[in-house]
């Protein structure tokens, strides 16, 4: 019998010496606590109507640093689940991490991932560097694969200020897969249903040094065309005053845009778009 199961004290495995992921101490010591790592019997798959699932996400470095934004829907098959989800969320200080896919593991998966960052700071007494904070999610991701074969996968997007990095090259992207592999993204990037429209936009629309404000406009309009073409999507909804996710990570940390600048930047690229629905032109 251990302390812990006294309920007067902590167990002994917090009294061992291990390594300083507090994933791989719970998969060590209470494995029944991650969701990710549970497995549906052989031979199911979770109905994709059944389960929420959340798009579209996006992010694009600028002159400060690097931007994230994401809709708001949540759809199970051709319903909408949700209409004010949020999928953007501070991984700490200096990242954000965003997520499309199973709206329910993907919550999760944050929530860990947010923990795992702050045990490692307090374990080793300095932060993750940037490359560490992708590699460390990227595993989590790998740990999810059986869930992922079964159609309950999460991609996330990781975005962070690396003040390593040159100025003007300290926003960062990284991207994944389903079975965890990373990758870096120089300019900007978009997962979900949704992005093969938000790329096209950010292809269109991108260029260095861009103000936040630009950046903004940006990420708005990419989702406002993503969210013209897929229905899984949700544009700015300006009836019941709800509006995308944006935040911003500069050397000064995390900051979610205030919704009353999200809500001028949306009426004012609604009225654009009333006048001219294919959006903007490239920008020469």
């Amino acid at each position: 019998m251990t302390r812990g199961e006294y309920g007067g004290g902590l167990g002994e495995e917090f009294f061992t010496p291990g390594s300083s992921s507090f994933s791989e101490f719970l998969a060590a010591h209470r494995p029944e606590l991650l969701s990710t790592r549970r497995v549906l019997p052989d031979g199911v798959r979770a109905a994709p109507d059944q389960v929420p699932h959340g798009t579209t996400v996006l992010a694009l470095a600028y002159r400060d640093g690097v931007l994230i934004a994401g809709d708001r829907r949540a759809t199970m098959g051709n319903l909408i689940a949700q209409r004010d989800l949020e999928k953007v969320h501070p991984a700490d200080d200096l990242s954000a991490v965003a997520f499309a896919g199973t709206v329910g593991l993907a919550l999760d998966m944050v929530k860990l991932y947010q923990v795992e960052l702050t045990h490692f700071e307090k374990i080793e007494g300095t932060p993750m560097t940037l490359n560490a904070k992708a590699r460390r999610l990227a595993g989590m991701i790998r740990d999810n694969l059986g869930q992922a074969m079964q159609g309950l996968a999460v991609v996330p997007l990781l975005t962070g200020y690396d003040p390593s990095k040159p100025e003007g090259e300290r926003g960062r992207i990284f991207s994944f897969d389903v079975a965890g592999g990373l990758y870096e993204k120089r300019d900007f990037q978009a997962e979900g249903s949704g992005s093969p429209y938000a790329r096209g936009a950010l292809k269109k629309l991108f260029h260095r040094g861009m103000s936040r404000r630009e950046a903004a406009l940006t990420a708005l309009q990419a989702l406002y065309d993503a969210a013209d073409d897929d229905s899984a999507t949700g544009g700015p909804d300006i009836n019941r005053r709800i509006f995308p996710i944006v935040s911003v990570i500069t050397e000064d940390g995390f900051e979610r845009l205030p919704e009353s600048e999200t809500e001028e930047l949306s009426r004012e690229m609604a009225e654009q778009r009333s006048s001219r629905p294919d959006g903007p032109t490239a920008t020469p």
